[in-house]
């Protein structure tokens, strides 16, 4: 069945699993960074949550990145690709659009990964 990771938010859960797939999403705990240290802190409980349910940062397959202001976009690829790494065979399918984003948040994540 669908194993669940519950979130802070009513209606909601931060990562769940069924199969061989994994999907989490995050934002950052700490609104007062600037949107490289919110990247840093989101990618961080991204790899928690992947790494819960069986998955991780080199398994993900498609993400889907949210900025609160597209000109941040620059800051923020800088602090995606370090957290992946060089290795091309590690790089997923990815998206980022520039929305509005509540409480502060300047960057939510979410993706899509196979157990490994």
């Amino acid at each position: 069945m669908i194993k669940r990771i519950s979130g802070g938010a009513r209606g909601r859960n931060r990562a769940c699993g069924y199969k061989d797939l994994v999907w989490a999403v995050a934002t950052a705990a700490d609104v007062t960074l600037d949107v490289a240290g919110q990247t840093r802190q989101t990618l961080a409980t991204i790899e928690k949550n992947l790494a819960a349910l069986g998955a991780s940062k080199h398994s993900i397959a498609s993400a889907q990145i949210f900025v609160a202001d597209i000109h941040d976009k620059d800051a923020m690829d800088q602090v995606w690709c370090e957290w992946l790494g060089d290795n091309p065979d590690h790089w997923p399918q990815r998206a980022c659009v520039g929305v509005a984003l509540r409480d502060g948040a300047l960057v939510e994540i979410t993706v899509t990964a196979v157990k490994v």
